[in-house]
This record gives C-alpha cells, structure tokens and sequence, in this order.
C-alpha cells in the first residue's frame, strides 16, 4: 500500500531539514489538517494561515491589492504572492498556497467553478499550476488539498530544496 502524500511530505522534509508552512484559501486549512495529522509533524511544519477573504490575503499574506484587481483572487500571480508571504513572514524553507472556487456559486465563464491555483515559494525558484476540478465543494477542497500535497512531493523528490 502506497504511503499517504502527507506522510510521503513528512519524510522527504525530515530527510532536508527543511521547514514548511501553507497559505490557504479555498480548501479552509484542509491542508494543515492533513500535514498535522502526522505524529511528528511540528519538526518540519511551521504552521500556516488560512486567508479567505480578500483583506486577509493582503493583510497577513502581503498580496498586494494591484494584483488581486488585476488577476483576480484565484489566478498564478496571487497564489505565488501567497505562498512568498507566507515563507517570508514565518522564514520557512518552502510555502505553498492555493486559491480557488470550491462552489457551489462564485464561478464565471473565465473561472468556473473548480478553478483552483497552487502555488509553492521556495529560495530557489516560484511557480504554480492550474487544476480544473469537478464535484461538489467538499471534492474540490479534497482534490485541491491532495493536489498540493502532491507538488510538494514532486518539488522535493526533484532534490532542488
């Protein structure tokens, strides 16, 4: 039986030495949960914040407001400035973030519902990637906690942390 990604996360962070932290939005701090659900987690995870509205995202996560006018809320540009925040104001190793519309309202043509950005903040490099979920809230949350998980994973087997 395949390991748990959160327990996969858990390893691989031990293994570097290395720090954690996450910045969420849409999935309400689903991630944490799972992170935290390992014995031992408080050696590699620092804690994070779960930024819904607008103002907490700006406020406690240093998104500026010209990029969530521009952008948009759920867009690359903020979940970046998420993650960087994050990692900035707790001097973590990595931060990861994600932004998106769980439903079941609030989707538009350009953004419909399911539309979730993840994005991950290390020292040596920034990016994100774009899912388009399907399911009811509940699903998208899971889908995009799991997802996250999984880009941690990708990004430290790489070995560049």
């Amino acid at each position: 039986m395949e390991k748990p990604l959160e327990v996969l996360v858990g390893e691989l962070l031990t293994k570097r030495g290395l720090k954690l932290v996450t910045a969420e939005s849409c999935t309400g701090g689903l991630i944490g949960h799972l992170i935290t659900n390992v014995a031992g987690s408080s050696t590699y995870y620092l804690g994070g914040v779960t930024a819904y509205a607008n103002e907490a995202k700006a406020r406690l996560l240093g998104v500026r407001w010209e990029t969530i006018e521009k952008y948009g809320a759920v867009s690359s540009e903020t979940v970046i400035e998420m993650a960087r925040g994050i990692r900035t104001a707790l001097e973590a190793d990595i931060g990861i973030s994600v932004s998106g519309i769980a439903g079941p309202g609030g989707g538009s043509p350009e953004k419909p519902v399911g539309t979730v950005w993840i994005g991950l903040s290390s020292q040596r490099e920034e990016y994100s990637r774009h899912y388009l979920w399907s399911g009811d809230r509940l699903a998208i949350k899971q889908q995009s906690a799991q997802a996250s998980l999984s880009l941690l994973v990708e990004y430290l087997q790489r070995g560049l942390a």
